[in-house]
This record gives C-alpha cells, sequence and structure tokens, in this order.
C-alpha cells in the first residue's frame, strides 16, 4: 500500500525534502530499448537513410520522439554515417607544364629589389573562392604586387607582374 492513498503528494515531497516532479517523473529506460529496436529494425529496411527520415517514420509509427534523440541513439549504436565536408580541389599538381628549379636557394640577398619572388594562392568567400597573385621582395619583405581574380589563369599572374613593375624594377 503506498503513502499517496492517505497523505497527498506534495506533504510526501516536503517531508522527503524532494521537489514534486520528483514524485511524477518516470523513467524512460524500456522505451528506450524499444525504441532502440524499433530504430534499427527501421534503418534496415530503409539503409540510405538518415535520422531526420527515420524520425519522420517513427513519428508516423506513434512514437514520440524528436530528431536530437534519434540522432542521439543512431550514433551510440553505430548507424549515424561521419558527415562529409565538401572540399573543392584547388590544386592540380598532375598538369603538363615544366617545373622550374629554385634558383635564389643558395643566393646571399644583400639588397632591396634583388630578387622577387611570387606565389599564387586562393582566398575563401562564402559561397566561392578568388585566386590571389602576389610579388614580393625577399630583402625587404614587402609585396611589389598582386591582383585577385575568379580564375587561375596567365591573366591573373601578369596584371600582378605589371603592378609590381609599374612602381620598381627588380
Amino acid at each position: 500500500m503506498t503513502m499517496q492513498t492517505d497523505y497527498p503528494v506534495k506533504t510526501i515531497c516536503q517531508v522527503l525534502a524532494l521537489p514534486r516532479s520528483t514524485f511524477y517523473h518516470t523513467r524512460a529506460v524500456a522505451e528506450e530499448g524499444k525504441l532502440r529496436v524499433a530504430l534499427l529494425d527501421l534503418a534496415g529496411q530503409y539503409p540510405t537513410y538518415g535520422y531526420r527520415r527515420l524520425t519522420a517514420l517513427l513519428k508516423r509509427a506513434g512514437w514520440t520522439v524528436n530528431h536530437k534523440r534519434i540522432q542521439r541513439i543512431m550514433t551510440d549504436m553505430g548507424l549515424q554515417r561521419p558527415v562529409k565536408r565538401r572540399t573543392t580541389r584547388t590544386t592540380n599538381s598532375q598538369h603538363d607544364f615544366p617545373r622550374y628549379p629554385n634558383r635564389v636557394g643558395g643566393l646571399a640577398i644583400t639588397r632591396p629589389d634583388q630578387v622577387w619572388v611570387a606565389d599564387i594562392t586562393y582566398v575563401r568567400l562564402a559561397h566561392d573562392f578568388v585566386y590571389l597573385a602576389v610579388l614580393m621582395d625577399v630583402f625587404t619583405r614587402a609585396v611589389r604586387g598582386w591582383h585577385l581574380s575568379r580564375s587561375l589563369d596567365r591573366d591573373l599572374t601578369l596584371a600582378a607582374l605589371r603592378r609590381a613593375l609599374a612602381d620598381r624594377v627588380p
């Protein structure tokens, strides 16, 4: 026989120094096991479905679940695929262009504008990226010329070189 028939829940919880929500709280351990079985069954029937679609199927079947719970259970069970990040390939090392040796590797640089070096890189934007060509003086580490372009072509590097030669001559 429980004390609930003789005393109000509020009084029982005050005596035990517990909040009333503790009395009404039921643990969902048994339901979690049944949910896992149902989820495993649906994941077997629809192996390409992710947590969103499986959540919708479980809701149609009468389960009271949300997507975060299904995602957590799928991750625990090893049903969730790792997120594959999309990357844009910007470097093509398999080109037919000649590769030139480093001619300034052992050179002693003693004055400004004796040696310029160049590099091409890309700058990531919100939905795209642009290419940046830079010419730099090795002695002063100052940028002599640069140019931005949406395409990686000869005009990108030539525009940076023209900008650099407008001010100085190496």
